[in-house]
């Protein structure tokens, strides 16, 4: 064994140019500038997919919530050119009365608002939550005509916006 010595490049072996090697880093930096643009393309479409879902939801209960109210009340007092303070009254089989009412109030972000329920029972406050959230002002009313409540109602969480339309006929015997 001999330590100590260089080793000497013979003629026919060949190591890598600049040019080779410089080539070799072009082709890497495309593929890493790829990969993370795919990256961050499924982290954008996975982000607006979720806050589209968010929005979807937020009509949904509200609608819901709203559609359930509507069928029971006997009396209804649309309140303001978009319907809000929606305010619905209807008493029992068991005489108890019921008050309902829908308010729109604003978020922190004070952009869009918050689809409030108050019930109060026998005249006395019972409950108060939130319906729903993000909900977008200029694009939601609850309206009465010809026999028919429309509640539009529109979310918009962080630029993905879904709107729906509930058609709901009032109980025969109602206001």
């Amino acid at each position: 064994m001999r330590f100590g010595r260089l080793r000497v490049i013979q003629r026919d072996q060949r190591g890598l140019t600049l040019l080779e090697l410089l080539i070799a880093i072009v082709l890497a930096g495309a593929v890493t500038s790829g990969i993370t643009m795919t990256i961050f393309q499924v982290f954008d479409t996975s982000s607006r997919t979720s806050n589209h879902m968010i929005a979807i939801r937020q009509v949904q209960h509200a609608g819901k919530q709203v559609s359930e109210d509507l069928l029971q009340a006997h009396r209804w007092d649309p309140g303001g050119s978009s319907g809000f303070p929606l305010t619905l009254n209807w008493t029992d089989w068991d005489d108890v009365q019921h008050g309902i009412v829908y308010t729109l109030e604003d978020m922190p972000s004070g952009e869009f608002k918050i689809l409030r329920r108050r019930h109060d029972i026998n005249l006395s406050p019972d409950s108060t939550i939130n319906v729903a959230e993000y909900i977008d002002p200029d694009q939601t009313s609850c309206v009465q005509a010809g026999g028919v409540f429309t509640f539009t109602v529109t979310a918009n969480v962080s630029g993905q916006s879904e709107t729906r339309v509930y058609e709901v006929t009032p109980r025969s015997g109602s206001q």
